[in-house]
């Protein structure tokens, strides 16, 4: 079975145009089904994709490396800020966890560490909407460090 020139999607034959991505697909007798013209993970998914991925709690982060790390998104300005301020995030989460959660584990009926977590639950939330709009919204605070870190100042 052939797969798309463009997404990698499985595509009959004698389709005109993949069913996932609608590119056009070379004529029937020039498909190549062997694993290396598939593309890789990385390449297969869209950049939209890759952007809601970076806000997803407590695993965003592993997409935010890999979306850094990529030489595929170098030039994608929306997307690695997605990265950044998903990371960033992450980054506020595990202060909450590890610093705040022990400094008042002793104190009854003081949970500013659960309130912090919350919030930035329903950030990241509010986030994956945006993402999924192509909206790249700074959040206070993240938002300027995201936009410090895409400019590399």
């Amino acid at each position: 079975m052939p797969f798309c020139s463009q997404c990698g999607n499985q595509v009959a034959p004698t389709d005109a145009y993949c069913g996932r991505c609608g590119a056009k697909q070379p004529p029937p007798g020039t498909y190549s089904a062997t694993w290396e013209s598939r593309p890789s993970a990385i390449e297969s998914v869209n950049a939209r994709t890759w952007s809601i991925l970076c806000y997803v709690p407590w695993v965003g982060w592993i997409a935010s490396v890999v979306v850094l790390a990529s030489n595929r998104f170098r030039q994608e300005r929306d997307l690695r800020f997605h990265a950044f301020q998903g990371l960033y995030l992450f980054v506020a989460w595990l202060i909450a966890d590890q610093v705040l959660r022990p400094l008042f584990w002793g104190v009854p009926r003081f949970h500013l560490y659960q309130l912090i977590e919350a919030v930035l639950l329903a950030m990241s939330i509010f986030m994956m909407v945006k993402a999924a709009h192509n909206e790249p919204y700074p959040l206070p605070l993240f938002g300027e460090l995201a936009e410090r870190s895409v400019s590399g100042g």
